[in-house]
């Protein structure tokens, strides 16, 4: 007899990530090139300056890293100008999530999140065994004053992810500052700033400082977006530091590699690798935005590395065209939006790519309905 997991487990659906390059060029057998434009990697890739560092720390590798991230925490610290141990880190900001729900929600207690959000959200619900609440998007944005309504006494965690994924919408810093007044001070707010790096609206919530006032927020940001470095899967998260002490509990040891501590810290330190990355985003999402409209396709204005756009045809179809055709992206039907896409803004090169691709594939779908 096969042994049957929990009844929650059971129904969690489990994530779904892009597909890597080599999944496809095996399915298809694909020969020279392919571009990847699934899971809002940063196409020019690492800091120079981090690469350089992995390889110096390569013959370290016999040795355990440090379990307390003590040199990139004390790094971290400076530049975001918190206390060490206001910090905790992990195998990628998902990595905290989970910490969060494995600290602080039993079976049965309530948590909210807004319905077209990242989804380890969902999943950490579900894996806890919480009454989850998920409450529609207003204008493809996180509705605040509808979650806010959704909060409960029984409540103990409430999922926001700014900019939102896969919808790229942000929220301002005036509507996350009374959407966190009028929660419970019991209960936990998580801030997933994954994209935060790549905001340069002036109205961009300054989560720190409002960390100074409300001991229940914990903020989240990662290594794998502009920084260039998602396949070191390094995350962190700033809170107080009771809240922080009672995440770390949870914690595996050694959850951060040698190798992957050395390049954060190196990369922390490449501010020229930041700012072109950001450039180089900012020019790539003005020049899909009058691609999308000349193609009369509807998308979604973005704050992040991504564009939500949908043709209103098979997205699915679309998908698999793509890849025929070198091209991987993300349809997002999983999320609530069948006729919908996500698509990486990539360098100049590849977006340009996407585009004479995506019309050939676009006119093929029509034809054929």
């Amino acid at each position: 007899m096969i042994p049957q997991p929990r009844d929650n487990i059971g129904s969690i659906s489990p994530y779904i990530p892009g597909k890597p390059i080599e999944e496809v060029r095996r399915e298809l057998g694909l020969k020279g090139r392919i571009i990847k434009l699934a899971s809002n990697e940063n196409p020019l890739g690492p800091s120079k300056l981090a690469v350089k560092a992995i390889r110096q720390a390569l013959k370290e590798i016999n040795l355990y890293p440090d379990d307390g991230c003590y040199a990139l925490g004390q790094r971290l610290s400076d530049h975001l100008g918190v206390s060490e141990n206001q910090l905790i880190f992990g195998n990628g900001s998902v990595d905290i999530i989970e910490f969060i729900f494995k600290s602080f929600v039993a079976p049965k207690d309530h948590v909210v999140m807004a319905e077209q959000s990242f989804v380890m959200g969902k999943i950490a619900a579900k894996m806890t065994d919480a009454d989850l609440t998920e409450v529609p998007l207003k204008n493809y944005t996180p509705d605040l004053e509808a979650m806010a309504r959704a909060v409960t006494p029984q409540t103990k965690v409430v999922y926001i992810a700014n900019p939102n994924n896969p919808t790229g919408t942000m929220i301002s810093h005036d509507q996350l500052k009374a959407f966190i007044k009028a929660v419970p001070g019991g209960c936990v707010i998580i801030l997933d700033e994954a994209y935060s790096e790549y905001i340069t609206r002036s109205d961009f919530p300054r989560s720190l400082e409002l960390l100074k006032d409300h001991s229940n927020i914990i903020i989240l940001h990662t290594f794998s977006k502009i920084y260039g470095l998602a396949g070191l899967r390094v995350g962190y998260g700033i809170g107080h530091p009771e809240l922080i002490a009672s995440i770390r509990k949870v914690r595996l040891p050694f959850n951060i590699s040698l190798l992957s501590q050395a390049g954060c810290l190196a990369a922390l330190d490449d501010v020229k690798h930041l700012e072109h990355s950001r450039r180089v985003n900012d020019a790539g999402k003005e020049f899909l935005y009058r691609q999308f409209e000349k193609m009369k396709l509807f998308y979604v204005p973005s704050e992040g590395n991504f564009i939500l756009v949908d043709p209103r045809l098979d997205s699915m179809e679309i998908f698999t065209r793509l890849q025929k055709l070198s091209i991987i992206i993300r349809p997002v039907k999983n999320y609530g939006l069948p006729t919908a896409l996500r698509v990486t803004i990539g360098s100049e090169k590849q977006n340009k790519k996407l585009v004479v691709a995506l019309k050939k594939v676009l006119k093929e779908v029509r034809r054929s309905q």
